[in-house]
């Protein structure tokens, strides 16, 4: 089989690039391959449903633009498909006066991203919006919602083949050759043909561009996120979105509070180091996957530098007690027993040599084949707009 392009995954990033390719290319033969059974099995369908506004991200970065973009485009899509989403706004907390310039850094990343009607709140003002939330100052984000993401990637998969695209799951990629002017892609079922490839693929994003790219330089390491959710007659607790300054030792937003759009409300993520690319529990363990990453020089770098905090993200892992007492810093009410075992997903996060954590996406281009080797949080958000962006650089 011959393809014009082939998109290695199928989760929101890569099905929103070969659906806005096939958009541009009516003619173009376009193949998604994916080894799971359906789509957005793993980041785009484990995570918290959030639509994020863009207010933390580096002004001009690709995580900015993209984040921006991308929030406008979702909405408009989920409109447009009849698909579930609520712009409920999110708040912001300080929960001590030590944490106030760090929310004032956020707070102008905000303006400076392009965000309107940003709102500090006085405690007394977001205690009218989250009556049972606890700190001195707030932001309001009017922007951040939330949204059904496993809706979106039907939605999108179902529009890419009524355009003539193909998508074949169980179709795991095991290499990729390139044949003159053509490229091929083998899985352990099949060969394919095409002209062009991009890979999305996520938590194994390092493994498919070191297919044509050996001297790859970074590996992705896996964070698993752990929720709880509160118990049903606990729900009201919580009427929005509220979630901590972040720690400026850690590279993630901290335990929040996110109400769900089937109504429920869940309390974390945590940020606990995984043993295994797809490990949603505590006990699920690659031998591959712990020794790739402990004999990366980087992978100690970074554990010198965030060892202590990452040690604290494994206690709360392994005590309920203690993710309690972390969320009592925005809601001192709440209790251990009001809390009930959640969901969990596992961030695909870039790690290079240097022990850095790649901050933002990362899109490499080679000839006629583009990896998308980073793209955590907030891809989701912004699929639409990078679709569009590596749809572009396909096309070029």
């Amino acid at each position: 089989m011959k393809y014009d392009a082939i998109i290695i995954g199928a989760g929101l990033v890569g099905l929103s690039t070969a659906y806005q390719y096939q958009l541009k290319n009516p003619q173009a033969k376009v193949l998604v391959l994916e080894k799971e059974h359906t789509v957005a099995q793993h980041q785009s369908g484990h995570n918290s449903g959030v639509i994020h506004s863009g207010i933390y991200y580096k002004p001009g970065s690709l995580k900015a633009k993209n984040c921006i973009e991308g929030y406008q485009s979702i909405v408009q899509f989920a409109e447009r498909y009849g698909i579930s989403y609520d712009l409920c706004g999110k708040i912001i907390v300080a929960t001590n006066r030590d944490e106030l310039p760090l929310l004032d850094t956020i707070y102008q990343r905000g303006l400076e991203n392009g965000l309107q009607n940003l709102r500090y709140l006085s405690r007394d003002e977001f205690r009218e919006i989250e009556p049972h939330c606890e700190g001195v100052r707030a932001i309001k984000v009017p922007q951040t919602g939330i949204i059904d993401y496993p809706a979106i990637a039907v939605q999108i998969k179902r529009l890419l083949e009524e355009l003539g695209g193909t998508v074949l799951f169980n179709e795991e990629v095991i290499k990729i050759n390139e044949h003159g002017n053509e490229l091929s892609v083998q899985t352990e079922t099949s060969d394919y043909m095409t002209k062009k490839i991009v890979s999305c693929a996520g938590l194994y994003s390092d493994k498919i561009s070191k297919l044509t790219n050996p001297e790859n330089d970074f590996i992705i390491v896996p964070f698993r996120g752990e929720y709880y959710q509160l118990k049903p007659e606990k729900k009201g607790l919580v009427k929005h979105l509220i979630y901590p300054v972040p720690d400026p030792n850690f590279p993630f937003l901290g335990v929040h509070f996110t109400r769900m759009i089937d109504g429920n409300i869940e309390a974390g993520p945590n940020a606990v180091l995984a043993f295994k690319r797809e490990g949603y529990t505590f006990s699920d363990f690659s031998f591959s996957d712990t020794l790739e990453t402990f004999t990366y020089p980087g992978f100690w770098k970074i554990a010198a530098k965030y060892g202590k905090t990452g040690m604290g993200e494994i206690y709360r892992s392994l005590s309920k007690a203690a993710f309690t007492k972390a969320l009592q810093k925005l809601m001192p009410e709440i209790q251990e027993n009001d809390l009930i075992p959640g969901g969990a997903g596992v961030r695909a996060q870039a790690l290079n040599r240097n022990g850095q954590l790649i901050d933002d996406f990362d899109i490499l281009k080679n000839g006629n084949i583009i990896h998308v080797r980073n793209a955590p949080s907030p891809a989701a958000t912004s699929c639409l707009s990078i679709g569009n962006r590596v749809s572009d650089l396909l096309i070029d």
